[in-house]
């Protein structure tokens, strides 16, 4: 289910090279959250655990290092040297199954463990679909709606790219889709974050950082000085390569807070990921005039539970007054006919090293229903930022 080491989202890779370079002593833990509430099949975890064995035996090819060298050019030769010696432990998981409730931690060191969060999820989605024997529509099926969409992102001039790995439908079905839409003519698709694929596909890899990153920093540094310490450690280890600041950890208008004319000219721009994407086009435009920026020279990814039409749609306000690009995933490589998962694997708890206390980590966001963490914490950290807790 999982093809190779690199069959992984590159912000893994990326954010795996940061640690690996400034927090080798850091302590992660993991957890799995249904948040759909989805009941299992019996059997699961078994399934999932035999998956994670032959993931162990993985390792970095030359032929992959070659690839990762002349594509991701910001990668180093330290941590490409350090990546062709890893091998997922197993031992670093841990999962059982309560009747129809599945139960994951991931602890062990951070530079490790970062690694696990996106072939994990794709294993628990396949094996899902598999087990629960859904009605889907045919693979010849399959291909008419992926042309019809890249037919309709060409049409409109949409800039995307595949942001699908963690809730695939199966490895099988997300290569067809790419493939698929490289096949038409006048595709739109800029690259894929699943390395793996890009690869495969001669195409560009996508990504760079994810909430885990800030998440991190807020328990280093406390949750105001969160954002503009995680920025400035990511730069430290990229120097301006890999500039799309995620914003909405601990909401976005805290996030732009602190966001000032350094890091808006630094940085290449914004991903957006809650919220009302529409809104929030406005809020960062307005933040790069305040700031005396152009708005039309940055660039917004939106990357919120997007379907070809919402792209579009965005696209259409959008166009003219910021670059706009697109992280379209699960209505990609999960639109079969089945319900896709809702889950996440989000980082709960890390310490500094091994003599520090472990700390709780919460994430915000611009909706409410994707915050995570412990309830106290949460508390905590709203009432930091004095937002309604309601």
């Amino acid at each position: 289910m999982i093809q190779s080491i690199l069959d992984n989202d590159l912000y893994k890779f990326s954010m795996q090279q940061a640690v690996h370079m400034l927090y080798p002593r850091a302590q992660a833990q993991y957890e799995f959250i249904n948040r759909g509430l989805t009941p299992f099949p019996a059997g699961l975890a078994k399934k999932v655990e035999l998956e994670l064995e032959k993931m162990a035996a993985f390792k970095l090819t030359l032929d992959q290092k070659s690839f990762l060298e002349t594509t991701c050019y910001f990668l180093t030769p330290v941590y490409l040297d350090y990546l062709e010696s890893y091998r997922y432990d197993p031992n670093e998981v841990m999962i059982k199954q309560d009747k129809d409730i599945l139960i994951i931690k991931i602890t062990g060191p951070w530079y490790r463990t970062i690694l696990w969060e996106v072939p994990m999820m794709a294993i628990i989605s396949e094996l899902f679909f598999k087990m629960t024997r859904q009605k889907i529509v045919s693979k010849r099926q399959r291909r008419q709606m992926n042309l019809k969409k890249a037919r309709v992102l060409a049409e409109n001039g949409v800039k995307f790219a595949d942001f699908g790995t963690r809730r695939r439908f199966s490895a099988e079905n997300h290569e067809d889709l790419i493939r698929d839409f490289l096949s038409h003519g006048d595709h739109t698709l800029i690259g894929t974050s699943n390395v793996h694929f890009a690869q495969l596909f001669n195409s560009t890899p996508i990504g760079t950082f994810a909430h885990e990153w800030f998440m991190f920093h807020a328990a280093l540094h406390g949750y105001q000085m969160a954002n503009p310490s995680a920025q400035d450690a990511w730069i430290k280890v990229f120097h301006g390569d890999l500039g799309i600041a995620l914003t909405d950890t601990y909401t976005t208008d805290v996030f732009l807070s602190t966001f000032d004319t350094f890091h808006a000219k630094l940085f290449d721009g914004v991903r957006q990921d809650s919220g009302d994407p529409l809104a929030f086009a406005d809020k960062i435009i307005q933040h790069y005039k305040r700031l005396h920026i152009d708005p039309s020279a940055k660039t917004i990814v939106f990357s919120d539970g997007l379907d070809v039409e919402k792209a579009v749609k965005i696209h259409k306000y959008c166009n003219g007054r910021i670059r706009d690009v697109y992280g379209i995933g699960t209505s990609l490589t999960n639109d079969v006919g089945a319900a896709p998962l809702n889950m996440v694997i989000k980082l709960t708890k890390c310490r500094a090293s091994l003599d520090k206390p472990w700390r709780n980590t919460v994430k915000l966001s611009d909706e409410k229903g994707k915050h995570t963490g412990a309830s106290e914490e949460l508390k905590n950290c709203m009432g930091i930022f004095h937002l309604p807790q309601d």
